[in-house]
């Protein structure tokens, strides 16, 4: 199970990369990067809620929350109920880079598994409900 998870985090972080270079953008860290999706995910969610469902501290993502500000990638809004609560929603320019993102990583995932035998591809892909599940466990409360 070790190389499981070291296969699927080296997935994800070549994926990740590649992507980027071939949009031709700066990488996020990874924190930013789970957070924009979060909050994309999630419109309206607040720092405190962001924080539990990323299972952080609130000021770590209080910190995220401003460097995303500041590179134009998410806003805060202010309640309506409770002025003290900042709401997150994420810009435009986020939806764009977003939407880019995921072309960019599905075209390197086609390419790379139309380079495998049918085989493999065949087996790749019937394992997907499976890591689908495996993802849903370990989003669950342990």
């Amino acid at each position: 199970m070790t190389r499981l998870g070291a296969l699927v985090g080296d997935l994800h972080r070549r994926l990740r990369r590649s992507a980027t270079q071939r949009a031709n953008r700066p990488e996020l860290p990874d924190a930013q990067a789970e957070l924009m999706l979060l909050v994309r995910a999630n419109p309206g969610v607040s720092v405190k809620e962001a924080a539990g469902r990323m299972r952080t501290a609130p000021n770590t993502v209080s910190t995220l929350v401003r460097d995303l500000v500041a590179a134009g990638l998410v806003r805060r809004e202010r309640d309506p109920v409770d002025g003290r609560v900042a709401r997150l929603r994420v810009t435009e320019a986020a939806r764009e880079r977003i939407a880019d993102h995921h072309r960019h990583r599905a075209a390197l995932l086609t390419d790379a598994l139309n380079r495998l035998d049918p085989e493999a591809r065949d087996a790749l892909t019937a394992a997907v409900p499976h890591l689908e599940r495996l993802a849903e466990l370990l989003r669950e409360p342990g």
